[in-house]
């Protein structure tokens, strides 16, 4: 007797009058934007510019939806091109069917060209944009979820997928939610690389790296519960082998990088260190202007201050501007210094 389980959508697509909002698009579209979202900041914490994260996305982004179309298509082909089938639904990407292999394969060439354009280093980017993408995962993966595919083994645990519909080989019943369970996943990598970033200051490439080893190692396991048809080699799934070929590079990578190029990038984005410089020199110079013209306000009030005061007699009157404080010229005596003219007469006779 089933106790609990999660429902699925009664459908995955809601009309809004003529236009369709489906939600596999609709989960890709938020999960694209809370990885620009977090990428800009991480960027700029690291000394980018604002702006860089989202117009290198404008290239990252359409390739990345082309590999990762292009990965599904080629590894499971028999959906479009057996007997049956119509080649044209491989371009219908709002229908499912994304591989991440392929996606952030060539979403690195778009990005690659981005930060080309830019001149600033990949890996940096890569390092800054790692947890964004991770989270874009776990919210893509409800994708799955409305247009009820992807889940795992037969299971009656509480937290079993209710699948109801029967087209494409569905079997209604109670699963394992994978999409859940990778959706989770995804979650706690994004936050295992946050916190590894800030601890060990990661840096040329090594967050990223660090993202698609912890990834790999979540999908190998989600992988070996799934149920959907899969090509097999030796007994596992084609994804499992691509798990443990891009761990095993990833791991690589770190190690390698870490002795080679131990540390982190002291400079992401040349243009903007040349900006502050720039605005610093601006600054610079500003105060020195201001210094200047404060040096010679106080020139200029010393000098009205020695002209007000005068040189004076003593007398307490203010001194003729017409004539140097120093001239050479008798002044005329006063009246105790004159003498009478009758006592100088008789002075004289005497």
């Amino acid at each position: 007797m089933e106790l609990a389980y999660i429902p699925s959508p009664s459908q995955g697509v809601l009309h809004l009058g003529p236009i369709p909002l489906r939600g596999y698009a609709f989960c890709i579209i938020i999960g694209v934007f809370v990885a620009v979202w977090l990428g800009n900041k991480r960027w700029i914490a690291r000394g980018g510019r604002p702006g860089t994260v989202a117009d290198i996305a404008v290239w990252a982004v359409p390739f990345g939806l082309v590999g990762g179309r292009l990965y599904h298509v080629i590894t499971d082909y028999e959906l479009y091109f057996s007997e049956g089938r119509d080649w044209v639904d491989a371009f219908k990407i709002w229908e499912g069917g994304l591989g991440i292999w392929g996606a952030i394969a060539i979403g690195a060439v778009g990005a690659w060209i981005g930060c080309r354009r830019r001149g600033i280093p990949l890996p940096a980017w890569a390092d800054a944009l790692a947890p964004g993408i991770v989270f874009a995962q776990a919210i893509g993966r409800w994708g799955n979820w409305f247009n009820q595919e992807l889940y795992g083994k037969a299971t009656d645990l509480p937290w079993a997928l209710k699948i109801t519909s029967a087209t494409d080989g569905r079997v209604p019943g109670t699963y394992h939610p994978t999409f859940l369970y990778e959706s989770l996943w995804c979650v706690g990598v994004g936050f295992l690389v946050i916190w590894a970033d800030r601890r060990f200051k990661l840096g040329h490439g090594r967050a990223f790296a660090l993202y698609v080893a912890a990834y790999c190692v979540g999908r190998f396991w989600i992988e070996y519960l799934r149920v959907d048809d899969a090509h097999h080699i030796l007994g596992l799934r084609l994804n499992n082998w691509t798990a443990i070929v891009v761990f095993v590079l990833a791991v690589v990578y770190l190690v390698l990088s870490a002795r080679m190029r131990p540390g982190r990038e002291e400079v992401v984005e040349p243009l903007a260190e040349s900006e502050g410089e720039g605005d610093a020199a601006d600054a610079v110079d500003l105060e020195k202007g201001e210094s200047a013209e404060s040096a010679a306000e106080t020139e200029a009030a010393d000098s009205g201050a020695d002209g007000d005061s005068g040189t004076g007699t003593g007398t307490g009157t203010d001194a003729d501007p017409e004539k140097p404080a120093d001239s050479s010229e008798p002044s005329e005596p006063s009246e105790s210094e004159k003498v009478p003219a009758d006592e100088a007469e008789s002075a004289k006779k005497g």
